[in-house]
């Protein structure tokens, strides 16, 4: 985005007012444009979709008349007494007289055939009987063993419909769909006498799953099972686990958009609660669609044209407007190469000639504050030399030190000496001026020689603990920060004691921040105290409204968080008697 705005800042006024012509005409055309096409979208979805549902209800009112055929033919059967009192007969004994067998074939199976005959949408009805010993009736009445050769009588619950088998009682190799509903025979007591299986060939009842459609696929989905054509079974295999996610718990029809391996398809999922299923109708749009694209890419060719043209015009014309905002430019970039005596012509008494004159008055402007930037720079000047006479003077003061150091080892005084060596440390540490941030390290150094300094002053011996990981001591944190959290240790913390006592200096890490804790073993302070010492460093309690007032750990606190931000610097711990800890959190800086 910035680069953006870098190169338009770039361009020349005439380019930018083009660009923003071109813009605010360029924003209408777009919004209508999409608005066009995604209307024009919607409406062949919704064409489509309209489609498919007719289909489908054409398609489910074939479903339903199927089940009605089913249920009524089952119901006659079922209801056949004759039937029913020879199924019996077969059930009670093995084997029954020659002369009945004949009866009930001559009298009652050309009566069922004829029936099942009658109605063409009948593949067939077999009733088998609760005995193998018998003389098989085809094509109505089967032994009870004929039921293995068909998937649906290994089921756990047999009765009710069952869906895309062949019809293996004609030939093991038959290739045939075959769909049923199976019912349980029973006499009038409710002993199960034989099973009824009303066959209905798929293909002439369910037209559209077995219809070759270039841009259109269907199937019927049921208990985890997939009814569709052959060579479409693997395909549909592979949106199983999609088609259980969209089909379950449905109660009315369910419309998707989506894609399907690279096409945008409509799918329409209608409910079937008679068969237990969804039947899934998948219909192509990818050609509409293309065509759509195609007509969006001629119409972008076009409009690509059309502001081309508009482009070349309108810069023309701003440019011959801009005349003379492009004299006082050209006034302006020779101004840039050092001539400060070039002045902007008369342009007249609008816009571009009051701007004409200020831009005279502000070159004239110009020449006098670079005669008294010379001036400024010559006291710059002086200022620099006597900077440098200071670090002079300091560099006086270290040499005079180390020549008392000097006096004190020649006289074995090494007490004075080494006190001599910490003040002359902490000096030029002082006086030494530093642009930026000092490490960890420099500061801890600057601390041992101030407790140093403090174990001459006092009777009681002040010990220094430090613990601080190698990695912690490299970083950068303002000049001074730590010291006067240890002044202040000694100060209100441990002299108050007036025994020894130690100070412990560790770091501790906080993933990409960490802590310096000063902990004292001194006098520690009440709750009271503590949050009144909070509310100073924090700017809510006045610094000077009482003794020990804190502007020192308040200038540690501001400068902390100026270079860090708010969420880092001091905190504060203590218990009265015992003792006080004053915890500094930083980021880890690379």
């Amino acid at each position: 985005m910035n680069t953006i705005k870098q190169r338009f800042d770039k361009l020349g006024l005439n380019q930018k007012f083009t660009i923003i012509t071109l813009v605010l005409l360029l924003i209408p055309v777009l919004i209508y444009t999409i608005v066009f096409f995604q209307y024009r979208y919607h409406t062949l979805i919704q064409e489509e979709i309209s489609e498919v549902k007719n289909d489908i209800a054409k398609e489910k009112s074939s479903f339903q008349k199927v089940m009605e055929l089913g249920n009524m033919t089952a119901q006659i059967f079922s209801e056949h007494q004759e039937l029913k009192t020879f199924l019996t007969e077969l059930k009670k004994k093995e084997s029954l007289p020659v002369e009945q067998y004949i009866k009930f074939y001559k009298k009652h199976i050309p009566i069922l055939e004829a029936l099942v005959n009658s109605n063409p949408y009948l593949y067939q009805v077999r009733i088998y009987a609760e005995n193998d010993t018998f003389p098989e009736m085809v094509p109505i009445l089967y032994h009870k063993e004929q039921m293995a050769l068909f998937s649906w009588s290994k089921e756990e619950r047999i009765e009710g419909w069952h869906f895309d088998y062949p019809d293996k009682m004609i030939s093991k190799d038959d290739k045939s769909h075959l769909m049923s509903l199976v019912r349980i025979i029973r006499d009038d007591f409710g002993e199960k006498i034989g099973v009824m299986e009303i066959v209905i060939s798929m293909k002439d009842n369910f037209f559209d799953l077995y219809t070759n459609k270039e841009d259109s696929w269907s199937c019927f989905f049921y208990n985890n099972k997939i009814l569709t054509q052959d060579f479409l079974k693997k395909e549909w295999e592979k949106e199983k686990d999609t088609l259980v996610s969209v089909s379950q718990n449905i109660e009315e029809t369910k419309v998707i958009t989506t894609e399907l391996h690279g096409e945008k398809i409509i799918a329409v999922i209608e409910p079937v609660e008679e068969l237990e299923g969804s039947y899934i109708r998948v219909v192509s749009i990818e050609k509409e669609y293309q065509d759509i694209i195609a007509m969006q890419y001629q119409i972008c060719g076009l409009l690509i044209l059309c502001f081309c043209f508009i482009a070349f015009f309108i810069n023309k014309v701003v440019r011959s407007l801009l005349k003379h905002f492009y004299e006082v430019l050209d006034v302006v970039r020779i101004v840039q190469k050092g001539n400060l005596d070039k002045r902007v012509a008369y342009l007249g008494n609008n816009e571009m000639g009051e701007m004409g004159k200020q831009i005279n008055r502000m070159l004239d402007k110009i020449q006098v504050l670079m005669r008294e930037n010379v001036e400024h720079e010559i006291l710059a000047k002086n200022t620099e030399l006597k900077a440098l006479q200071n670090q002079i003077n300091a560099h006086f003061i270290y040499n005079v030190l180390e020549s008392i150091k000097m006096m004190a080892e020649i006289d074995e005084k090494y007490e004075i000496s080494d006190a001599i060596t910490s003040l002359g440390e902490l000096l030029r540490y002082n006086m030494k001026w530093v642009s930026g941030n000092v490490s960890i390290k420099e500061e801890i150094t600057y601390i041992q020689n101030y407790i140093q300094l403090m174990n001459l002053r006092y009777d009681f011996t002040i010990l220094l603990c430090i613990k601080i990981e190698d990695s912690i001591y490299e970083q950068k944190i303002p000049k001074m920060s730590l010291q006067p959290i240890v002044e202040n240790a000694i100060c209100h913390g441990i002299v108050g004691a007036q025994e020894d006592a130690t100070i412990y200096i560790r770091s501790v890490r906080h993933g990409s921040d960490f802590e310096i804790a000063i902990t004292d073993s001194g006098i520690g302070m009440t709750e009271e105290q503590r949050q009144l010492l909070e509310r100073k460093i924090r700017g809510e309690a006045d610094v000077d409204c009482c003794s020990g007032n804190g502007i020192g750990l308040k200038n540690v606190q501001d400068r902390i968080q100026m270079q860090f931000g708010n969420q880092y610097g001091l905190e504060f711990y203590s218990k009265e008697g015992c003792f006080t800890k004053v915890r500094i959190l930083l980021p880890i800086r690379e």
